[in-house]
């Protein structure tokens, strides 16, 4: 009898399972979609960024540990005009560049994994966990509200032979 309950509970269990991995991405978000059917498929937004030509970027980071940042774009209209994954490599260097304003990379590329004051050159240093090849993460140097500058660095999540634990 409990073999049955149990065999009949796994779909269920099942498709309660695979409801909330599609709530990680925005692959069910269509373009013409109002904010609020983004939220009740994504959940609400962890930033909000006003877009230089109008309109908001919702930010979807999925940290701290995560090393996924959506955005979701709404036109002025509050509908959705288009989305991306922000933490890839080509972005991050693309995006901290020097004199960058810090408004202007949280609009680029969402919070960071880890904000921490002090940096070497004074300031904050903020990481961004991404998608690299071995154990990485990215570091941009943050001082008086701009970037200074930006690299890679070894992600502390990893032991020291090189193993992933932050997935």
């Amino acid at each position: 009898m409990a073999a049955s309950t149990f065999s009949s509970a796994l779909p269920v269990l099942a498709g309660l399972a695979l409801a909330g991995c599609a709530a990680y991405g925005p692959g069910a978000v269509q373009t013409g979609q109002t904010a609020q059917q983004v939220a009740a498929s994504m959940g609400e937004p962890t930033g909000r960024h006003a877009l230089p030509q109008g309109g908001t970027r919702l930010e979807y980071a999925r940290g701290p540990m995560g090393k996924h940042t959506y955005m979701v774009d709404l036109g002025a209209d509050g509908r959705v005009t288009g989305w991306q994954q922000v933490l890839t490599e080509p972005n991050l260097f693309a995006q901290a560049q020097p004199g960058v304003p810090v408004d202007t990379l949280l609009r680029e590329l969402g919070h960071p994994s880890e904000r921490r004051h002090g940096g070497w050159q004074g300031g904050e240093v903020w990481s961004y966990r991404y998608d690299a090849w071995g154990c990485l993460w990215f570091q941009v140097s943050v001082v008086g509200g701009q970037v200074k500058d930006a690299a890679q660095g070894i992600d502390p999540a990893c032991d020291a032979g090189g193993n992933d634990k932050s997935e």
